[in-house]
């Protein structure tokens, strides 16, 4: 016998599912007109552009910018005060690398990174020793600036219930142009194919169905806000402070948006900005 929460969860496979193919189509295209307009321009353009597919994380393009979507399309829900204050002042910096930052971090010690976000202070305790790669880019990439006036451009708010950042370009196609190893699948905390509520972590390009895109996370991650259904396929480097559980609420009570038509993105209603990010060791 199929329950009502087993069924529900199924229509809203299905919907995503259709909505993937549509972004699929937009993807190839855009790829295909950045392609033309780097050789014209006698440039490289590197995209790197994602998708989810079949209740995960995936990624069109191989090994190209680590930027990932990361939860099926939320249920656009009625339109709410914005809870967040105005943006700081500064602008996104344009920053790539070719390769991996070396290893720089203390795999021993303990390290925290803080969000100054315009919706208050995430605080996150980093797992070094168990997600070494994840913990060292991130240190690397925050002491570049590279997080700082970001937006956080995803929000899903059904059957997934998470927060996505890390995409300069906030659009969910961006990354730092290097790709870090995947870390940590076999944490004890993802018990049962959850991911529980205030863990941290990295969004990729993998593809269940092909086995294929391990080892491709970038700069996008994200924050749990609720206990949500995944299989173990995402880097956990992170616990969300209790503080910082209650600034994700307040962005989550205040909704999504309707899915962009090009993405499929579900933009959060509340204006979500990363105003700082600083990794700091302890």
């Amino acid at each position: 016998m199929v329950t009502q929460e087993q069924r529900r969860r199924q229509l809203a496979r299905e919907k995503f599912l259709r909505q993937q193919q549509r972004r699929t189509a937009a993807r190839r295209k855009s790829h295909m007109r950045n392609t033309v307009v780097a050789s014209v321009l006698g440039v490289v353009v590197v995209g790197s552009v994602v998708s989810y597919a079949t209740g995960v994380f995936k990624n069109d393009d191989k090994k190209a910018n680590a930027g990932a979507e990361v939860t099926p399309s939320a249920s656009p829900t009625s339109k709410a005060p914005d809870p967040c204050n105005k943006l700081a002042a500064g602008a996104v910096k344009s920053l790539s690398w070719k390769k991996e930052p070396a290893m720089t971090i203390d795999k021993s010690a303990d390290y925290t990174m803080k969000m100054a976000t315009t919706c208050g202070d995430v605080d996150i305790a980093l797992n070094a020793a168990a997600a070494p790669h994840t913990v060292n880019s991130f240190d690397f990439l925050a002491g570049k600036g590279y997080f700082d006036h970001t937006k956080c451009h995803r929000l899903t708010t059904d059957g997934i219930y998470v927060l996505q950042c890390g995409d300069p370009q906030g659009t969910g196609a961006g990354g730092p142009g290097y790709t870090i190893p995947d870390e940590n699948l076999k944490d004890k905390s993802l018990k049962g194919n959850v991911y529980p509520a205030g863990t941290v972590a990295m969004a990729n390009q993998y593809n269940a169905q092909t086995k294929q895109g391990r080892h491709t996370g970038g700069s996008q991650f994200f924050l749990v806000y609720q206990d949500s259904q995944l299989p173990p396929d995402y880097t956990p480097f992170g616990t969300v402070s209790d503080a910082g559980m209650k600034v994700l609420k307040k962005i989550a009570a205040a909704g999504a948006q309707p899915a962009d038509p090009q993405s499929g993105n579900t933009a959060p209603n509340a204006t979500v900005v990363i105003n700082k990010a600083t990794v700091s060791k302890s």
